[in-house]
C-alpha cells in the first residue's frame, strides 16, 4: 500500500519575542535559502495571501519616505501587471541594491511569474508561450531559483515577514524541495498560525513527504479555520488513504463531494480520488459510476481517463478501455504508463501492429523522462 502512495504522490509564524530570536532566525533564514536543484515540481500554489498579512502590509510593501519609483512597482503589481512591475523594481534596484524592499518585492514578481505562465500553458496545451528555447520547467525552475535569491538577499538586510517566507516556502515546492518547504511553511505558521491556506499547503508539503498523519493534522487545522474548504477535505481523504485508513477516507471523498453537490461549478478531484480508492478495493463498477461524474466535471483532466480505462479494462469492457486509454495519452502523451497500460488492451482485442507500437512507446519512455500524472494541488 506505502508504495502504491508514493507513486500516486510522484503522478501534491508567531511573531518573535525578543531582538535576539529574531537575529538568530534572520541568520538561519540566510544560510539556508539557497536554491534548490532538483527538479521541478508541477504542484503550483494560487497568489499566495495571509489571513494577517497579505503582500501590501508585508515587507514588500513601501513606507511613506520609500522611494517613488519601488511605491509604483509595487501598485503595479497589485493591478496584475506583473511584467512592468518587474521593470520598475529592478529600475529600483540599480540604484538602491542593499533596499530589502525592493528585493522582497522582486521575489514576489518572480513568482507570479511563473504562475502567470503555468496558467498560459494550461490554457493553451503545452504550448511552449515565451519561447526562447527553455523548456517551461526550465524556466519555471530558473525562475523559483531567482525568487529565492532575492529573498535571500534582502534577509541579509531585513527580518522577512510571514507573507515573504510563504512564497520562499512556495518557490521550494516548485523546486521539488518538499523539507525545505515544510521547514518554511512551518516557520510562517509559527508566525501566523491562523492563516488556513498556509496549513492547507503545509498539508500538501506533508503529503508528498510520505508524512501521512502530520498531513492529516495540517488538513484538520485548515478545515478548522475554514470549515467547507473543499480541497482540504479531499487532501485529507488522500491522507488518510496513506495511512491506509480506506473508510476513514472514503468519508473524507464523500463529504467534499456532497459540499459542492449543488454547484454549478465542481472541483473533479474527490470524485477521482473515490473512483481510485474503489478501484483499490477492486469495485470497478462503483469505480466508473465517480469516474464518469469526474469527466463530466472536467472532461480534459487525464487521470480520469485513465483510471476509467483501468476499471473498463478490469470488467472486459475493451473498446470502452481502449477510448478512454487514448483519450488520457491524447492529454499526457509523455505518460509511459499511460502506454503500457493501452498495450495490452489492445492485444487482447487482436490489435497486434498497434500493440506493439505502445508497447515500444512504454518501454522508451519509461527509460527517459516520462512525465507522470500532474497532481492537483
Amino acid at each position: 500500500m506505502l508504495n502504491m502512495v508514493k507513486c500516486k504522490v510522484k503522478s501534491f509564524l508567531r511573531v518573535i519575542v525578543c531582538s535576539l530570536l529574531i537575529l538568530l532566525n534572520t541568520v538561519a533564514f540566510v544560510q539556508t535559502l539557497s536554491p534548490c536543484s532538483e527538479s521541478l515540481s508541477s504542484f503550483l500554489a494560487k497568489t499566495p495571501a495571509s489571513s494577517e498579512q497579505s503582500l501590501g502590509s508585508s515587507s514588500t510593501a513601501t513606507s511613506g519616505s520609500a522611494d517613488a519609483l519601488l511605491a509604483e512597482a509595487h501598485a503595479v503589481l497589485e493591478k496584475g501587471n506583473i511584467n512592468e512591475a518587474d521593470r520598475l523594481v529592478r529600475q529600483y534596484l540599480q540604484t538602491h541594491p542593499d533596499s530589502a524592499d525592493g528585493h522582497f518585492l522582486l521575489g514576489h514578481i518572480l513568482f507570479r511569474e511563473i504562475q502567470s505562465e503555468a496558467r498560459l500553458e494550461r490554457h493553451l496545451e503545452g504550448v511552449q508561450v515565451l519561447g526562447a528555447g527553455a523548456s517551461p520547467v526550465q524556466r519555471g525552475e530558473e525562475t523559483a531559483k531567482a525568487s529565492l535569491a532575492e529573498f535571500t538577499a534582502g534577509a541579509k538586510l531585513h527580518d522577512p515577514s510571514a507573507a515573504d517566507l510563504k512564497v520562499v516556502a512556495f518557490d521550494y515546492v516548485l523546486l521539488g524541495d518538499y523539507v525545505d518547504a515544510d521547514k518554511w511553511l512551518t516557520r510562517m505558521l509559527g508566525w501566523t498560525p491562523s492563516d488556513a491556506e498556509g496549513w492547507y499547503y503545509l498539508g500538501r508539503t506533508k503529503y508528498n513527504e510520505n508524512r501521512f498523519e502530520e498531513a492529516v493534522a495540517a488538513f484538520q487545522r485548515c478545515l478548522k479555520l475554514d470549515p467547507r474548504n473543499l480541497k482540504a477535505e479531499d487532501n485529507l481523504g488522500l491522507s488518510y488513504a496513506g495511512l491506509g485508513r480506506k473508510e476513514a477516507a472514503a468519508a473524507a471523498y464523500q463529504q467534499a463531494i456532497d459540499w459542492q453537490s449543488g454547484a454549478v461549478l465542481k472541483n473533479p478531484g474527490p470524485y477521482i480520488d473515490f473512483g481510485d480508492l474503489l478501484l483499490d478495493e477492486n469495485r470497478n463498477e462503483e469505480a466508473v459510476s465517480y469516474l464518469l461524474q469526474a469527466i463530466g466535471v472536467a472532461p480534459r483532466e487525464s487521470r480520469a481517463h485513465e483510471l476509467l480505462g483501468k476499471a473498463y479494462s478490469r470488467l472486459e469492457q475493451l473498446p470502452k478501455a481502449q477510448s478512454e486509454l487514448e483519450e488520457a495519452i491524447g492529454l499526457s502523451p509523455p505518460n509511459a504508463s499511460l502506454h503500457c497500460m493501452l498495450a495490452p488492451v489492445y492485444r487482447k482485442q487482436g490489435l497486434a501492429d498497434k500493440a506493439k507500437i505502445e508497447f515500444d512507446r512504454c518501454a522508451a519512455l519509461a527509460g527517459s523522462h516520462s512525465v507522470p500524472p500532474t497532481p492537483r494541488p
